[in-house]
């Protein structure tokens, strides 16, 4: 007999409060009840139980998944006994205290046990006695319902979600939380290639639903662009640790150090799982063509927070990017570009110049940007904020790109040489297009440069490994609103889908993309 518990139980040598200690049970799991013989101390029941190798005693009123129910005989002490959660009456234990159930419970012990069971496995914790009164004000059932049919309706209205139960004849009332439990929890397995938003986001809604779910990284821990692209000072990474950790605790897998398309092949996850959500991100950065470009201390701005982070997690690892007392070039006004700015800026770096191709914003919206369009004013971002605190000015240099790197006799960057643009509108194509203003030239003096002109999309490797048709950005190709790509049972979310997006963006598409998995496998699906 297998009872769900709710609550860390402690398995004792004997059945009463001073009984030795022998283990403990952790939190969603199952004890066997072993033995019919219950013992009394001080009026609280005791289930003689097995838990993997121990066997010991319980306090009985920890056991969830109970079903109270009225004596045939009146017993003025013991008027009540407890059914377990099969609805089977065979197996009892006596309780002191009084439930008024009444006698809808008398009558459908197993359908109110069916139902507790699930409405946990949706997530929603609900008492017998509240649906009991949820039962008797709403529903009128009588003996010739069987309990699965109560159940049934029962949790459609209260999870407002339409459980399937299949292949359950009307008369069957034979091992109901069987039943219900192959129903709900559907036991497919899914394999998530990527762990950041979206892929965290997918894979927590399909273990919900109760796929297996493993997640591939290919850093050395889960979270991918918000942990090591989102710097500590945006996002503490402690709130990222301690969600993989609850993630890790309901189920999902992770596997780290793994970088799929090299270690581990398409065809190997084909055959171990039933269905592939990519989750990669846009992690192709855009490079900058100039001459010079090989001299070494010219990083891209990705892999320059992802040190810095690494570092910041572990003092231990020294393969990371310092800006102390460096002169550093910020190429890119974006995010991610004043993301180096703020950083470089706490290393301690002796100047900080960032450089943007476009026009300077007005400071105050323009008669052609009224509300309610998105205000296309001057941003100051903490990066910006913290630069002119420290040097006094704001670090943007506008209209201006890298003409060429200039590196010393032992190939390390010692200056770069930058040019101004020039903005006109092309009069055949409507498209504004820049040009360099001649003459308009300028040497800095920088050691360290770090590119954040943007991501072209998903990396070739992975969609070539799938052999997954791509837009012409790049981005893996689906149709309008959803998430199945060209290959079959291949599925993709997050940026590696929409481009270079936000986080809460990441985070929707990994649900949606979830909801279709689940449909596609299922038939149905009751996620939202």
């Amino acid at each position: 007999m297998i009872c769900n518990v709710y609550n860390s139980l402690s398995i004792r040598q004997k059945p009463n409060r001073k009984g030795k200690v022998l283990g403990t049970v952790p939190m969603n799991k199952v004890v066997n009840i072993v033995g019919k013989k219950y013992v009394w101390d001080k009026n609280i029941p005791y289930v003689k139980v097995q838990y993997c190798d121990i066997i010991g005693y319980v306090n009985a009123k920890y056991v969830k998944g109970l079903v109270l129910k009225k004596k045939q005989k009146k017993n003025k002490k013991y008027p009540w006994t407890v059914v377990l959660s099969d609805g089977k009456q065979n197996k009892r234990i006596k309780v002191v205290k009084q439930y008024s159930f009444g006698e809808y419970i008398s009558k459908h012990g197993c359908s109110i046990a069916a139902i507790v069971e699930a409405l946990e496995i949706y997530g929603i914790n609900k008492s017998p006695y509240e649906i009991n009164k949820y039962c008797r004000s709403h529903y009128k059932f009588n003996g010739s319902k069987v309990a699965i049919h109560g159940a049934y309706k029962t949790v459609k209205a209260i999870s407002k979600k339409n459980p399937v139960y299949h292949d359950v004849k009307q008369n069957n009332k034979t091992n109901i939380r069987k039943v219900i439990k192959e129903s709900l929890k559907a036991g497919k397995k899914v394999v998530i290639v990527g762990s950041g938003p979206s892929g965290l986001a997918a894979a927590d809604q399909l273990n919900k639903r109760g796929h297996s779910v493993t997640v591939f990284e290919r850093e050395d821990y889960p979270g991918g662009l918000l942990m090591y692209g989102i710097p500590n000072m945006k996002l503490d990474k402690s709130v990222i640790e301690r969600k993989i950790e609850v993630m890790k605790a309901e189920g999902v897998v992770f596997r780290t150090g793994v970088n799929v398309g090299v270690d581990v092949k398409a065809d190997e996850l084909k055959k171990e799982f039933d269905r592939i959500i990519l989750t990669c991100g846009a992690s192709n950065p855009r490079n900058i063509n100039a001459p010079g470009r090989d001299a070494k201390g010219i990083y891209f701005a990705v892999d320059y927070l992802k040190r810095v982070t690494k570092h910041l997690r572990n003092p231990q690892y020294t393969d990371y990017i310092n800006a102390k007392d460096k002169n550093v070039l910020v190429i890119g006004g974006g995010d991610t570009g004043n993301d180096c700015v703020g950083s470089s800026i706490r290393q301690g770096a002796k100047s900080v110049v960032q450089l943007e191709m476009m026009p300077k914003p007005p400071v105050c919206r323009l008669a052609s940007n009224p509300w309610p369009e998105w205000p296309k004013i001057l941003k100051t971002d903490y990066g910006q904020q913290e630069a002119i605190a420290v040097f006094g000015s704001d670090p943007r240099i506008y209209e201006t790109t890298v003409k060429e790197f200039i590196k010393d006799s032992k190939g390390d960057l010692k200056q770069v040489k930058i040019v101004k643009l020039n903005w006109q509108k092309d009069e055949k194509t409507g498209r504004m297009q820049m040009s360099e203003i001649p003459g308009s030239e300028q040497i800095l003096d920088v050691d360290l440069v770090f590119i954040a002109a943007g991501f072209l999309g998903s990396e070739e490797y992975v969609t070539k490994e799938f052999a997954v048709k791509c837009t012409d950005r790049t981005n893996v190709r689906t149709k309008q609103g959803e998430y199945s790509t060209s290959q079959k049972g291949i599925f993709t979310a997050g940026d590696m889908h929409r481009g270079q997006s936000l986080v809460v963006w990441a985070i929707r598409e990994g649900r949606e993309a979830a909801r279709e998995v689940d449909k596609d496998l299922m038939g149905y699906t009751n996620l939202n």
